[in-house]
């Protein structure tokens, strides 16, 4: 993404200037991750970047597209086939078990029941949640929920995974094991993973370290030094 500005109440006494111009290119296969305190702007900056809302300015190339261009339904098909989200409160379907939660995204892509039903399957044992299939969210613990987003997420084999605090609403034993499993992801599946954090120590896992202050990227870091 290149200069991406983003404004709330354009136009009015009360306009708001949120992102300030922000450029950050992510490489395929990168385990990112975007720190920032509350306020910082790195709430709009996740949903710029899971296309769940538009630039004021600037471009966002995706996947060789410009995508702050695309319609809605264009977007819709982006986050659908492309993106994969996990947030902090996993919003799961409370009606349906864990293997409706992660077959839901493939229905909307039109995949076959037969597919859809050998790639559930596959995620659920990825994630160790096979033996749980069957039970709904509120059977589940809040990392057993986790796991299972983290399947659904991964059901349309996106581009990059989002994940916005996943550990926020864990604790400390839980949140490790769900960290442990984004670095499986990203070992051994070469999945691009990018982490919103407000965890300095959370963001010391990661390859690349972005911080945000009042919508600008303050500073950048690798394991190895700044860059």
């Amino acid at each position: 993404m290149n200069n991406i500005i983003k404004k709330f109440y354009i136009g009015k006494p009360n306009e708001l200037q949120i992102l300030n111009g922000i450029s950050l290119d992510v490489s395929k296969g990168e385990f990112v991750s975007i720190v920032g305190q509350s306020g910082s702007g790195k709430s709009t900056l996740m949903n710029i970047i899971g296309a769940l809302d538009r630039p004021t300015e600037g471009e966002y190339i995706f996947d060789g597209a410009d995508i702050s261009k695309f319609s809605d339904v264009e977007l819709s098909h982006v986050r659908n086939k492309k993106i994969g989200f996990v947030f902090q409160n996993f919003h799961l379907i409370s009606r349906v078990n864990a293997f409706k939660n992660v077959e839901m995204p493939m229905m909307y892509a039109h995949l076959k029941p037969k597919e859809r039903q050998n790639r559930v399957n596959e995620l659920l044992d990825l994630v160790e949640m096979s033996e749980r299939k069957n039970h709904k969210p509120n059977e589940l613990s809040g990392g057993q929920k986790q796991r299972v987003a983290i399947a659904r997420a991964l059901a349309n084999d996106p581009e990059i995974i989002l994940a916005d605090e996943p550990t926020g609403a864990l604790d400390t034993k839980t949140g490790r094991l769900v960290m442990d499993l984004f670095h499986k992801l990203h070992k051994e599946q070469g999945k691009t993973i990018v982490l919103i954090t407000h965890s300095p120590e959370l963001a010391y896992e990661t390859d690349r370290i972005i911080t945000i202050s009042d919508g600008n990227i303050v500073n950048e870091e690798v394991k190895n030094g700044n860059i």
